[in-house]
């Protein structure tokens, strides 16, 4: 029986990370997380670009051209905190089936990192709190997919 996994060595490649700007409190956290766990992991400083968008709901357009370009891998970041309205149940539902949408339309592979809190403590908690940073793990799932990827790429 044959098993592939996917490494986490990122040396030799490519990451976009697209990160909202939208409650920039959490996602610069985020952002933080992403990078240093790609450097930590082999990923050049050089070879990590970031894609800056206004909100979560531009993240599925700033991923789509991001993998109309040559990365090995793409983070998507970004933050929406429940309020008073239905708002956050929309944005939350297209963002994740824009993302899918992709993800299943190509092949460089997208790494999910979208936190949706009922409010601000919570996605503290998940941006480095006592929860972990959905950043350094959106990361790692890029380098683990990225060379599983290129383990599958038919010759």
């Amino acid at each position: 029986m044959t098993e592939f996994r996917g490494r986490r060595d990122g040396s030799e490649r490519r990451f976009c990370i697209v990160v909202s700007q939208f409650n920039v409190m959490v996602t610069d956290r985020l952002l933080e997380g992403a990078r240093d766990e790609l450097r930590e992991n082999g990923v050049a400083s050089d070879d990590i670009d970031v894609i800056y968008v206004p909100g979560a709901w531009e993240l599925t357009s700033g991923v789509r051209s991001a993998v109309r370009r040559d990365y090995s891998g793409v983070l998507a970041l970004g933050c929406v905190v429940r309020g008073e309205t239905a708002h956050f149940d929309y944005i939350c539902s297209s963002v994740t089936q824009g993302l899918t949408h992709l993800q299943l339309n190509q092949d460089t592979p997208i790494a999910f990192g979208l936190i949706t809190a009922e409010d601000l403590a919570q996605a503290f908690e998940r941006a480095g709190g006592s929860v972990g940073n959905l950043g350094s793990q959106a990361a790692l799932a890029a380098l683990e997919m990225s060379d599983l990827v290129r383990q599958l790429e038919v010759e």
